[in-house]
C-alpha cells in the first residue's frame, strides 16, 4: 500500500444500535462500493479501501437506540461513484438492503443542478450520499453544489 497523503482520512468509527441490521445496510453498501472486510469481532466489523477503513460497532456505552443526523455529530457519509448510471443502479439495489431514497421529488439533483447524487437513509437514521464522479451533462460549468 502506498503511503497516504498527509491529512487523508485514516478511519471512521460508527456506533450502531444493532450490528446485524447495520451489516444488512451499511455493510452491504461498503462492500458494493469496493470496501473489503478487514476485521470482524462479536460486536463489530471493519472494512478497508486503500488506506482508509470504516468500523461499525455495537458499543455497550451507547446512550440512544437511533442515530439522529440532525443533532451535533455525523450528518452523513458521502461516497464517490463512477457515474450517474452507477448512482441509479446502486439506489435501486439499496432499496432491498434497508435503504430509502431521501428527497425523491428532487432526485438526482437534491444537492443542486450540477450535483448528480442519491441521498439514502437506513432504518437506523444513517445517511449516505452517492455522488457521481462524472455528470450526465459534462458541459455544465461551475463547481458542484454540496
Amino acid at each position: 500500500m502506498n503511503r497516504p497523503a498527509h491529512g487523508t482520512l485514516h478511519h471512521v468509527e460508527i456506533w450502531v444500535p444493532d450490528l446485524d441490521r447495520a451489516l444488512v445496510s451499511l455493510g452491504w453498501m461498503l462492500e458494493t462500493l469496493g470496501y473489503s472486510v478487514s476485521q470482524s469481532w462479536a460486536t463489530g466489523r471493519s472494512w478497508r479501501l486503500g488506506p482508509t477503513y470504516l468500523v461499525l460497532e455495537r458499543s455497550p456505552a451507547l446512550t440512544a437506540d437511533r442515530h439522529d443526523r440532525l443533532r451535533p455529530g455525523l450528518n452523513h457519509l458521502a461516497f464517490h461513484v463512477e457515474n450517474a448510471a452507477t448512482v441509479e443502479n446502486l439506489t435501486a439495489a439499496a432499496a432491498g438492503h434497508g435503504w430509502r431514497l431521501m428527497f425523491p421529488d428532487l432526485h438526482p439533483h437534491a444537492g443542486g443542478d450540477r450535483h448528480y447524487a442519491a441521498y439514502l437513509e437506513n432504518d437506523d437514521g444513517f445517511e449516505v450520499e452517492l455522488v457521481a464522479m462524472s455528470q450526465p451533462d459534462a458541459s455544465a460549468e461551475g463547481p458542484p453544489m454540496t
